[in-house]
């Protein structure tokens, strides 16, 4: 059975606020200038890590700063961070109709805080240290086996998740609601778009069509 696994940061949840928030509170605990919104915009994707040594001044020390990032990060999660419009209703949707899950290179604690508010029912599996982070297919595997897929759609907002799909072996729609722009996504690979929430129902309807009329 075809499943349809969803990235969460940029793709479901508009999170960059909050994201924002908790990266300029740690950047100002060690006295590093704080970020703006662009600046977190282009940093996040790669997991907290990442997102916390390109947000520090270049060579500063970012470890430290990544722990006071997670601890704020996780009680603070939910504050700014919404569904993007008509999101929840297309969810509702699909998984009616196929196995869906959401992968994440955000914590795993947050990615099922997040998602047990947002989309109950729905199996969320975020960065754990036994499964590598995206571009990585570790996740998409792990997913697929959680809901008993034996193939999927992958569906995300920027060029890890074009990257992601193409190390898993599996089709991937790109939406262009969330962090990365057109250009970006298809300089990376990315060659099927979605440009609205409202048509993310019938976009991948019409993958799930080809791919059967395909034999995959």
């Amino acid at each position: 059975m075809t499943g349809i696994l969803f990235d969460l940061d940029g793709t479901l949840l508009d999170t960059l606020d909050d994201l924002m928030d908790g990266v300029n509170h740690a950047l100002t605990q060690f006295g590093y200038p704080a970020r703006s919104r662009e600046e977190i915009r282009r940093f996040v994707g790669n997991g907290a890590a990442n997102l916390l040594q390109r947000s520090v001044p270049q060579g500063a020390e970012w470890e430290k700063p990544l722990e006071v990032f997670q601890g704020f990060y996780r009680e603070h999660c939910q504050i700014k961070t919404a569904p993007y419009p008509g999101i929840p209703e297309a969810l509702e949707i699909l998984s009616k109709r196929y196995p869906v899950a959401i992968i994440s290179n955000k914590p795993d604690k947050a990615t099922k805080k997040l998602c047990a508010q947002y989309f109950p029912g729905i199996y969320a599996q975020g960065e754990t240290p036994g499964c590598p982070r995206k571009p990585a297919p570790d996740m998409v595997y792990a997913g697929m086996k959680q809901i008993g897929a034996d193939g999927c759609i992958y569906v995300g907002d920027s060029e890890v998740d074009v990257l992601t799909a193409r190390n898993a072996g599996v089709p991937c729609l790109s939406v262009l609601w969330g962090f990365r722009d057109q250009e970006e996504i298809r300089e990376a690979g990315g060659s099927r778009f979605c440009h609205d929430p409202k048509e993310l129902v019938s976009a991948l309807e019409n993958m799930m069509k080809e791919m059967k009329s395909n034999g995959k």
